[in-house]
């Protein structure tokens, strides 16, 4: 008679078991999925800020003040949020780009650059960063989006992220 081959029941257990361990111990290093996350979420922010910037030069072009610069006094408006415009795009301040994109100012941190405001930069609320005061802490994340706003009617505004520190 011919003797069969096989693992027994014992033998199966034990390779399952070691290779619980180490898919225990060894998952988390190469499973970053909260960095992923993180970036996804900015990439997702770069795009509602583009697409409202997008959505806010037509209402712009409409109105026929696409062309007009921001003054301090009196800056265009568009829609019934009056979002304010520079050369038909949103301006990088609560008025401009934070109140085109809905929900904003509820879900990040946020912060002016420059004086006047020539650039917006946004991140994650965490607990070191709850307000929208600080542009260097949000800078010193590594983990932003930065909407810079329209300087002329030859050019777009533009948003783009720095992942590094995600």
């Amino acid at each position: 008679m011919k003797r069969q081959g096989g693992f027994t029941l014992i033998e199966l257990v034990v390779v399952i078991v070691i290779l619980g361990i180490l898919a225990v111990t060894a998952a988390p290093r190469f499973l970053n999925l909260q960095g992923d996350a993180r970036v996804s979420a900015l990439q997702g922010l770069k795009g509602a800020m583009d697409g409202a910037a997008g959505i806010v030069y037509g209402k712009a072009a409409i109105a026929g003040i696409e062309n007009q610069a921001s003054t301090a006094t009196t800056p265009p408006t568009v829609g019934d949020e009056n979002i304010t415009t520079n050369y038909g795009y949103p301006t990088a301040d609560e008025d401009g780009i934070v109140a085109a994109v809905k929900g904003f100012d509820d879900d990040w941190a946020y912060a002016q650059v420059g004086d006047p405001a020539t650039s917006l930069v946004a991140t994650f609320l965490t607990d070191s960063i709850t307000d929208s005061s600080d542009s260097a802490a949000i800078i010193a994340t590594k983990c932003y989006v930065t909407y810079t706003a329209a300087t002329s009617a030859s050019e777009a505004s533009t948003a783009v992220t720095d992942t590094d520190g995600c």
